[in-house]
């Protein structure tokens, strides 16, 4: 953990006196801005925040430490840019061809990735929290199980499930997925589809022979077939209290 952190402060000590040393081509940002056509530009730690550049040619830019957040770039073609630590929190990003990009440590926070292509792009720490439609080819499904987790502790469960949805559709005998989506749909008041996950949970944890998601699956199973109206508490359920329902053993599927 702690060369981990090191690594992360040496990262952004690197970015930081990058960008003290670097700044965009005032030109090629008026070209940008002005023809939406800006191929190979130096644009790096550019000012674009809420820029529309749908449908720009930015391929070959140089856009390290650039700040686009909640910009437009829908279609654009980026091919071959260098994004590395660049701000695209909440960005536009349908449609958007990647291919071969350079996205290392980019923050692509809550944007917005239907249909975009990334093929060939380098995508070593970028950071994809609240992202929707993030391709399936470019994460694991261990990725997208802690990216609904995320969520999941944040109370955003309708992301969270959309996270473990496609956990499951790439791998279909994910248990702790099932398990996490039920745990997720019970917060959304969804009993029967939460029920419906804790039973296919229990069967592929007891064929993978295990026994402590068996145990968990089963005991929220059991705390679903218990009657609305014996339970003390009223209104939405309460995580905390059904985590000290169930005891330790679901904190390996939504740790705190």
């Amino acid at each position: 953990m702690k060369n981990q952190l090191l690594s992360a402060v040496a990262f952004l000590t690197t970015i930081s006196l990058t960008t003290t040393v670097q700044a965009a081509n005032s030109e090629h940002v008026k070209q940008l801005l002005a023809t939406k056509q800006c191929q190979n530009c130096d644009l790096t730690s550019a000012g674009l925040v809420m820029a529309d550049l749908s449908g720009a040619n930015l391929s070959g830019a140089n856009l390290t430490g650039a700040n686009l957040s909640r910009a437009n770039l829908s279609g654009a073609d980026l091919r071959g840019a260098n994004l590395s630590g660049a701000s695209l929190f909440g960005v536009n990003l349908s449609e958007a061809k990647f291919n071969g990009a350079n996205l290392t440590g980019a923050d692509l926070r809550n944007s917005y990735l239907a249909n975009a292509e990334l093929t060939g792009a380098y995508l070593n720490g970028t950071n994809f929290q609240g992202a929707v439609a993030i391709p399936s080819q470019i994460a694991s499904p261990a990725e997208f199980y802690a990216l609904g987790v995320a969520e999941g502790q944040k109370g955003n469960q309708q992301q969270a499930i959309s996270y473990f949805n496609q956990a499951i559709a790439i791998k279909p005998e994910y248990a702790d997925a099932y398990l996490a989506r039920g745990v997720a749909r019970y917060q959304i008041l969804d009993r029967q589809g939460a029920f419906q996950d804790a039973q296919v949970a229990e069967k592929l944890f007891t064929s993978q022979n295990n026994s402590t998601g068996t145990l968990t699956a089963q005991t929220f199973i059991k705390e679903l077939q218990t009657p609305v109206n014996e339970k003390v508490s009223t209104g939405k359920p309460s995580f905390v209290d059904f985590l000290g329902s169930i005891g330790s053993v679901l904190l390996n599927f939504f740790p705190f």
